[in-house]
């Protein structure tokens, strides 16, 4: 078979005669003029075609999943669908991001005048009938400094950015308004009341352990740690500047950004942290920054 080869090597150029005969058998042997030129041609052609052939049907046929290191259909498939939940949660964490910020410059009472756009926008989102409930007043008293003191340390919100981007959409755009009066947040008896002048923002509520706690409304987790005095802490924003904030729980069911609603199960009772003097929580109403007494904004208490 070389030496075949190697004749149609050396007579590339020139025509060639080639003899068939059986070497068993006396017939009558035959020949044929080869041009080995055309010959390599058409070898080549089979070999490419042969080649092609075998790219198509690894490149676009379902064989293409078996080679090493291409990955399964349901791989790639599972890949699309993460970049389209990232895509989602970032789209998510930047509108979450934008109201806790502004949430928190209204409590800290950096609040710009709304323009007649926002109140339109925050008016079209009021709920119908809304405008029958009627909402606690504020917490008043002689000395505003009584209420000054906030309900948690705002160095726990260093997370937060700075500003607020320009053009982005009011606050009230996000959550439904608070309607007051709200159920309870936990099912207990009133222990200690709310008493501004001895520095008790709350009202302690003594409940059995691993109790569930409940959001008073619509809102935004925006503290969910561990405090030495407070213990396990969660605190929620919710629309028109009131601020929820329940301590000593024995675990917090949500992480800051999460979004919660009203009635969904935030956290457990407890008995945590340092200060605690046994199973109860403790339940802290903020609005635009003056603390409020929880009993005046809840049924039954």
């Amino acid at each position: 078979m070389l030496a075949l080869l190697s004749e149609f090597i050396r007579n590339v150029g020139r025509t060639i005669t080639v003899i068939v005969m059986d070497k068993d058998r006396m017939e009558q042997p035959q020949s044929f003029l080869v041009e080995p030129r055309r010959a390599v041609w058409a070898a080549t052609g089979v070999f490419v075609a042969v080649l092609a052939i075998i790219l198509v049907f690894l490149l676009f046929t379902p064989i293409r999943y078996a080679l090493p290191g291409y990955g399964s259909l349901e791989m790639r498939r599972e890949a699309v669908e993460n970049q389209i939940r990232l895509e989602s949660l970032e789209d998510s964490l930047r509108v979450q991001t934008e109201y806790v910020t502004r949430l928190r410059d209204m409590f800290l009472g950096n609040v710009t005048p709304m323009t007649s756009e926002d109140q339109a926008a925050q008016s079209s989102n009021i709920p119908s009938g809304a405008d029958l409930q009627s909402s606690p007043l504020p917490l008043t008293s002689s000395d505003w400094e009584e209420h000054e003191q906030p309900a948690f340390d705002f160095d726990e919100l260093s997370i937060l950015p700075q500003s607020v981007p320009a053009g982005s959409a009011p606050v009230s755009s996000y959550l439904s308004a608070m309607s007051f009066p709200v159920l309870p947040p936990i099912s207990g008896i009133v222990s200690r009341g709310f008493d501004a002048r001895t520095g008790h923002f709350a009202v302690d509520v003594a409940a059995e352990e691993r109790s569930p706690i409940r959001s008073i409304g619509d809102g935004y987790v925006i503290l969910s740690n561990y405090m030495n005095d407070g213990g396990q802490v969660i605190a929620i924003a919710h629309a028109d500047g009131y601020i929820s904030v329940f301590k000593h729980n024995s675990s917090v069911l949500k992480q800051v950004g999460d979004r919660v609603r009203a009635r969904e199960v935030i956290a457990l009772s407890g008995n945590s942290g340092e200060i605690s003097s046994g199973p109860h929580t403790h339940f802290e109403l903020w609005q635009n920054g003056l603390a409020q007494d929880p009993r005046a904004y809840v049924l039954g208490w």
